[in-house]
């Protein structure tokens, strides 16, 4: 081919790069646009001149939109639209392959948007499956597992591989989401990876098993943590509804589900005694099913927690248990079993079962009735998990003297015509009050229950929500007089009431036999004492409405009650109510949580304890807590913040959390059901439940609030996020270039000393040889000298070692100064991290004089 003339080869891609990286370091980017569209006007082959300035631009590995790589692709789209002749097609063929080829090689691990613009451009779908696969896996074989997924996602090529190979290498990162993203869409592949992790949900599963099959992964303890029975298990359960896959793919998981609930059954019956005898015996027909290892597994844990023969004999029979496999004594004992003893249902005149559409009209004059008030109230089977799901199986609906129970699991019933009809013009009917607690959970169950609602939303009308009364009475903590009901205290330790329970006690006196709560109410006939329940829950809030309305400023409420009343959609509603009424509910069964900010409660509230702004002011580092394992998130954004914490690892127990505030004089952080338990061991006001549905920055600036953390720009990044130490070591990069070459992490360091001299002499470099760069003033930690370190080793006294490995080579011609964490070797570099963090907590900062003077940031770029 002959070599084309200076005045046909048009101008040098080189030249143009020179020229728009000149133009990016001065920040000129309206020059910069102009020089762009003009340059590659002038390119005698913009496709490959294009490719050949992609190359040569400084943080192309990234390809994010801050850079200039990212910037002169966008350029590139513009320019195009306006010469839509510029395409692949035009060019020869071997000339087409050679720059997809180069274009494939410029798209590992960079942002997404950045990837499709090449793979469109280049047309990088039309390339030969086998070169697109050598390139996925040249990727995965430098450990580059979620860009090779990525790579095959984005050209499509997931059924090609190997669904293992691909995926267990990013289930150990804690990656799932991308396995999950690698196989969505395939069904084959969807199956693969739900019966890939109910494999490790078997009870005989051994981390040695991974090591077999992938010698090539480093299976440490951090990554089999990812994968414990517990965790997996929700996640199985969690994929096997989001894929559709039949739970008969999973029995490791759902076996493990069914023993944990059988577990907790024997916990409720035996230890705590908040079961009947009743209730536990059809929960556990439930729950062990025809699960034969289940079944022995009940009668060996009868003889752990009772010492009752007669009882594990009973059930040893029941499921014809094989005489090897029974506990010591039982076969003995046998023949002595009592015979079993039936239950009728109550049949008195006030309560009326409605299993019939002739049962269901009588209902219907009386409920129906115009100006009427009825208490409503459902049950349904619970599931433990094993289901998502829950169906109506009762609903009780109390009038002045009268309950009717509507039986849905009848024959018939539930979808009778007549019945989904009753149930729209109930609810919908604004001249009938309707009386519930926590109703926004029994409108979820009637959605699961008639599919019809979901078509054609319930309209829900005049509708008393007391959950929402209760909260309002919590707020207002009015003073009972000694005459009045006995005042029960939200939050003390000898509190055992929630919910409804709860309210009743404050409001009549006394609290519900919750006994029954739990029962099987699929099962027919009911119990005697499960219809005592069910006619009471209902009762009861005929009850309470009458002695709030006879009284209602005693209890700190409006004249009319019925203001209070709601008219909504009875669809799956948005996430926000949800949240909101979540957050009710909590609170009015007795948590004591970090209040989210809104019109109705002051700034920073604490349940209940003042302001968290009478709270002296005190800075990051003077706070010191412990967070859970359920707020692993919220740890590493206080750590970022200087804040000392401690953060539990997945498989620590929750109690762990007491002994290190007990030990250490620390505040503990928790959600949901630990702190009923944690509270009780610490000081009043040592543990604080947040939300778990915030986002993690929002739970921070929640906490900051609460204890009045003065945060500073000084603050943000003196903690190590990884390990929570406040000390580092500075290493120039020289000492740098130094180490990754003697472990061998750098290659071809010739060029990257030119690179440095060139850098030098243009930019003017801030090291000097012999001299340390200066500590950056903004940060808030200690600095250890570098002679600590282990020449050899590199490693620091500790016994850490500097992880070289994770220092791209790239970084050390724009890098002067590292920063290396003491305790786990962690290395840091000047980033934009800190100006996004900057921006994040803007509004609870504290910000001199002297912060606002432009400083770098301390952080891994």
């Amino acid at each position: 081919m002959d070599r084309k003339t200076p005045e046909t080869a048009g101008l040098d891609p080189v030249v143009l790069r020179d020229q728009l990286f000149e133009l990016w370091n001065r920040k000129d980017l309206q020059t910069l646009h102009l020089a762009a569209i003009q340059g590659f006007s002038k390119l005698s082959e913009p496709l490959e001149g294009l490719l050949t300035i992609l190359e040569g631009c400084p943080g192309k590995q990234k390809g994010r939109s801050h850079t200039l790589t990212h910037h002169i692709l966008m350029e590139f789209l513009t320019w195009g639209k306006e010469h839509p002749q510029v395409t692949l097609s035009s060019l020869l063929q071997q000339q087409a392959l050679e720059l997809q080829q180069r274009a494939l090689s410029l798209i590992r691990d960079t942002q997404a948007n950045f990837v499709d613009n090449l793979i469109n451009i280049y047309q990088l779908n039309s390339l030969d499956p086998a070169i697109l696969l050598l390139s996925i896996m040249k990727l995965h074989a430098l450990h580059c597992y979620k860009e090779a997924a990525a790579l095959s996602i984005k050209l499509k090529l997931q059924k090609e591989l190997n669904m293992e190979e691909m995926c267990v290498p990013l289930i150990l990162q804690n990656k799932l989401a991308m396995a999950e993203s690698f196989v969505t869409g395939h069904d084959h592949l969807e199956q693969q990876l739900v019966s890939l992790l109910d494999s490790w949900c078997h009870p005989n599963f051994r981390e040695e098993e991974i090591s077999k099959q992938f010698p090539h992964l480093s299976v440490t303890k951090q990554c089999m943590s990812l994968i414990q029975p517990k965790i997996l298990t929700k996640h199985v359960f969690r994929l096997v509804e989001k894929f559709h896959i039949d739970q008969g793919l999973c029995p490791n998981a759902l076996h493990k589900r069914r023993l944990d609930s059988l577990r907790f059954l024997m916990y409720k019956r035996f230890v705590e005694k908040t079961m009947t005898d009743e209730n536990w015996s059809d929960h556990v027909q439930y729950v062990v099913a025809d699960d034969s290892e289940l079944q022995i597994h009940l009668v060996e844990l009868l003889v752990k927690y009772c010492g009752c023969l007669s009882k594990a004999s009973q059930w040893s029979l029941r499921y014809n248990v094989p005489r090897n496999r029974l506990p010591f004594g039982v076969w003995d004992t046998q023949q002595s079993l009592p015979s079993d003893l039936q239950q009728v249902p109550l049949t008195k005149e006030n309560v009326h079962f409605v299993d019939s559409p002739e049962a269901l009209r009588r209902c219907r004059n009386i409920v129906l009735k115009e100006g009427g008030i009825v208490g409503v109230d459902m049950e349904w089977q619970p599931t433990f998990g094993c289901i998502s799901t829950q169906q109506v199986a009762l609903i009780q609906l109390a009038v002045l003297g009268q309950v009717f129970l509507l039986d849905l699991c009848a024959n018939g019933f539930c979808q009778h015509p007549d019945t989904i009809i009753f149930i729209r013009s109930l609810f919908s009917e604004r001249s009938i009050l309707k009386l519930g607690y926590g109703m926004s959970g029994d409108v979820r169950c009637l959605i699961a229950t008639w599919h019809q609602l979901l078509d054609e939303p319930l309209q829900i009308e005049a509708m008393l929500d007391l959950l929402n009364v209760h909260q309002k009475i919590q707020r207002q903590k009015v003073n009972r007089t000694q005459k009045g009901p006995k005042e029960v205290a939200v939050g003390k330790k000898q509190q055992a009431e929630k919910g409804l329970s709860l309210l009743v006690q404050q409001v009549l006196g006394r609290p519900l036999d919750k006994t029954e709560q739990m029962s099987n109410w699929e099962k027919r006939p009911l119990r005697i004492s499960q219809i005592r329940y069910a006619v009471a829950d209902a009762c009861c809030l005929l009850d309470v409405y009458s002695a709030l309305s006879s009284n209602p400023a005693y209890f700190g409420l409006p004249a009319d009650l019925r203001s209070m009343s709601s008219s909504q959609s009875g669809k799956n509603g948005d996430k926000k109510q949800k949240a909101k009424r979540a957050t009710e509910k909590e609170e009015c069964q007795g948590a004591q949580r970090v209040s989210p900010r809104s019109s109705n409660t002051e700034k920073g509230l604490l349940c209940g304890e003042k302001p968290s702004e009478d709270t002296p002011p005190r800075p990051p580092q003077q706070l010191r807590v412990v967070c859970d394992n359920m707020l692993q998130g919220l740890g590493r954004c206080l750590r970022c913040l200087g804040v000392d914490v401690i953060i539990l690892e997945n498989t620590d127990d929750h109690r762990v959390a007491a002994k290190l505030a007990q030990a250490e004089g620390r505040f503990i952080l928790t959600c949901g059901q630990p702190f009923q338990s944690l509270r009780s061991q610490v000081g009043e006001g040592r543990c604080l439940s947040l939300d778990c549905s915030e986002k993690a920055r929002d739970q921070a600036v929640r906490v900051l609030r609460h204890f009045n953390v003065q945060l500073t720009p000084s603050d943000i990044f003196s903690r190590c996020q990884t390990c929570n130490s406040d000390e580092y070591a500075a290493v120039p990069r020289k000492d740098m270039a130094r180490m990754l070459q003697q472990k061998g992490f750098l290659q071809g360091n010739h060029t990257i000393q030119q690179q440095q001299q060139r850098e030098e002499e243009t930019l003017g470099d801030i090291l000097t040889p012999g001299v340390t760069p200066e500590f950056p003033r903004y940060v808030q930690c200690q600095w250890a000298p570098l002679s600590g370190l282990d020449p050899d080793t590199l490693t620091f006294p500790g016994g850490a070692p500097i992880q070289l490995h994770a220092v791209p080579p790239a970084v050390l011609p724009r890098i002067p100064l590292f920063y290396v964490c003491t305790r786990c070797g962690k290395v840091f570099w000047e980033g934009s991290h800190f100006g996004r963090v900057l921006s994040m907590f803007q509004d609870v900062l504290h910000i001199a004089d002297e912060d606002t003077k432009p400083a770098a940031a301390a952080q891994q770029d």
